[in-house]
């Protein structure tokens, strides 16, 4: 008894979504402009492509009303129509066979291949040449691999030119070529020796190999039928993605009418630390940066020679996203130059496809290793002096070790400290 509803939902879902608003679905105002519901259109198309979207009945649906939205709004008199009468003058419209873009009944990926070459679907070109893939680098802050964040980027391709859709032409007219007679391609003879010929066929000059010429070219692509635009799109940096990872953009490389579109394949690279970036998580005003190796992270902390020699000292580490790591030795605690630490859990957080165990809820990190770096002072000063030797004192006698005369060293005279002449 469930199917029956559940078939109902089925077939009642494209109507329902052909019923809504043609401007609320194209996501416009009742006054945009031409080449606005063009943008649009290219937009949505892509979004709810269903090749984009494998067994999404409610994308598919969508991309069909989209592109009926489109073909309504896009002709001057349908449009009309319309805004007037609503979805039923449109259907009356249609059933008279009224021309223009509400004429007939198309194919919505037609009308995407018009837009964007190929057969209409995303790697099913039926034989379409496919155009070449396109690389680009993108660069991110480490803080941003270890966040997650979202970043718009932008570049320059090659695009089907909105006004003309494509075809190079200001009124949507070509003609066949009167040179190769429409073949896009011409023969000619080349002498090899007297009386001897070679026929060599090559590609129209006058209709560049297209077979058909534009006698009114679009005034914006000047018949060429595309144009170079900035595009721009949004990039998605995983917690924990790892640097040099590459996501694929499919079918959005340089359009043409003549082919499909390859792939965008971007590069995510981390950004380069530099001195402008102080201040910000992860950083301090000495130029020190935390450093990425895999999955741990890595940070040098500086400390005087008091603080490594004696101990009680304490530092509040900001991390990557600004919570507080305690960093700190207890009084007597000595460490050694170049000495580490690993402070387990606050390295990056390691992708789910990568965690070594199940946990279901929980997020898995890797280290964060913090080396030691001492500064010696240029001189000491006297109070710091016999602070050390009152500590030297102390250690001497704590491993029972007279250290003066296993070095063959006078010790200290009656009244004298160590370190006086």
């Amino acid at each position: 008894m469930l199917f029956l509803p559940s078939l109902f939902l089925v077939f009642l879902l494209p109507l329902a979504l052909c019923a809504e608003d043609f401007y609320k679905l194209l996501n416009i105002d009742k006054g945009a402009s031409d080449r606005e519901i063009k943008k649009a259109y290219r937009t949505l198309s892509k979004k709810f492509h269903p090749d984009k979207n494998p067994g999404n009945d409610t994308a598919s649906a969508r991309f069909v009303a989209i592109a009926e939205a489109y073909e309504a709004l896009s002709d001057t008199e349908l449009r009309s129509i319309y805004d007037k009468y609503g979805h039923d003058g449109v259907a009356q419209h249609k059933s008279r066979g009224g021309g223009g873009g509400g004429g007939g009944s198309h194919d919505p990926f037609d009308l995407f291949s018009r837009f964007f070459g190929g057969s209409g679907h995303f790697g099913h070109s039926s034989g379409v040449r496919r155009g070449p893939d396109m690389e680009v680098r993108v660069a991110v802050p480490l803080r941003d691999f270890y966040t997650g964040q979202e970043h718009e980027f932008s570049l320059e391709k090659q695009q089907i030119c909105e006004e003309c859709e494509g075809t190079g032409s200001a009124d949507g007219t070509t003609e066949g070529c009167d040179k190769c007679g429409g073949r896009g391609a011409v023969l000619q003879k080349h002498m090899l020796a007297p009386g001897i010929f070679q026929q060599v066929q090559m590609q129209c000059d006058k209709c560049g190999g297209k077979g058909k010429v534009v006698k009114h070219p679009c005034k914006v692509c000047g018949g060429s039928r595309v144009v170079q635009k900035v595009a721009t799109h949004t990039l998605r940096v995983e917690k924990g993605m790892r640097k040099g990872s590459t996501i694929n953009y499919e079918n959005e490389a340089n359009e043409s009418p003549d082919w499909e579109a390859g792939d965008l394949l971007v590069h995510v690279v981390e950004k380069e630390a530099d001195m402008e970036e102080e201040g910000q998580e992860g950083a301090r005003s000495d130029g020190t940066f935390m450093r990425r190796k895999g999955r741990d992270l890595y940070w040098k902390e500086v400390l005087s020679l008091r603080e490594a020699w004696m101990g009680d000292w304490s530092r509040k580490l900001v991390h990557l996203d600004g919570h507080i790591v305690e960093l700190g030795r207890k009084r007597g605690d000595v460490i050694q130059p170049n000495q580490v630490d690993v402070i387990a859990g606050e390295g990056m957080p390691i992708p789910i496809d990568e965690q070594e165990r199940d946990k279901a809820g929980e997020e898995e990190y890797g280290n964060l290793v913090v080396e030691y770096i001492v500064v010696l002072p240029d001189q000491i000063e006297k109070p710091m002096e016999k602070e050390f030797w009152a500590l030297w004192e102390k250690w001497r006698k704590k491993i029972g070790v007279d250290l003066d005369k296993e070095l063959g060293r006078p010790g200290p005279k009656s009244g004298q400290a160590h370190g006086e002449l």
